[in-house]
């Protein structure tokens, strides 16, 4: 599916604002994450099908109102965004709902997307927590929070509420298993799931790696 002119124009405009918003974000949610975030999403549309304009406006904003970028309580800065710019005001609703559906609330908390591109936005957030860049990412958001890398004494919680998994401070190693790990079972697509198969190896053999340097066995 083809975008109209108008369409393109309210990507281009957002891709700007989005742009400089991020442009210093040093918590691994950073411009690029966003970048890479709407290729991906793009890619798997187009096997997948959907409202490529919708999957590529939630994929730009997705991160705007992120708990853990934002402030309680603030108005949406997606909405005021939406609106600025004078964006349809019937498909609004429904960009807000698809990135209510993109993030994460922990391991006990079932977040399932319902629309086929929440599916797809989604699939390629959860895609870009995982693998090298996955890695990355997380190390970068513990050492933006002041986080440990590893305890041995701290173990991983399975967080059974979206408060709890919000709470935590643990080492950054627990989070593979708190979420990272965990992400390859709760992938929507086909195409999404391909690649996170290899992803989620990467991070298993990463870890394998790690416990041995730490045991200084390797």
């Amino acid at each position: 599916m083809s975008l109209n002119v108008q369409e393109k124009r309210f990507i281009e405009s957002t891709e700007k604002y989005v742009h400089n918003y991020f442009e210093n974000e040093s918590s691994g949610h950073d411009w690029w994450h966003i970048y890479r975030v709407r290729n991906m999403a793009k890619r798997i549309a187009k096997t997948e099908g959907g409202d490529l304009f919708l999957v590529e406006m939630a994929a730009l904003l997705h991160d705007l109102d992120d708990w853990k970028l934002s402030d309680a309580g603030q108005d949406s800065k997606t909405e005021k965004w939406l609106n600025s710019i004078g964006f349809p005001k019937p498909k609004i609703p429904v960009i807000l709902e698809i990135i209510e559906q993109v993030s994460f609330k922990g391991a006990g908390v079932e977040n399932r997307a319902i629309s086929v591109e929440a599916k797809i936005v989604q699939d390629a957030d959860r895609l870009d927590a995982i693998g090298a860049i996955g890695i990355a990412r997380t190390f970068a958001y513990g050492g933006n929070k002041g986080r440990l890398i590893y305890h041995p004494d701290i173990k991983p919680e399975m967080h059974n509420s979206f408060d709890e998994y919000k709470k935590t401070t643990a080492p950054t190693i627990n989070h593979f298993y708190e979420k990272l790990l965990l992400l390859k079972e709760r992938i929507n697509t086909k195409s999404a799931k391909k690649i996170a198969e290899q992803r989620h190896r990467f991070m298993e053999t990463f870890l394998e790696q790690f416990y041995g340097e730490w045991e200084s066995e390797i």
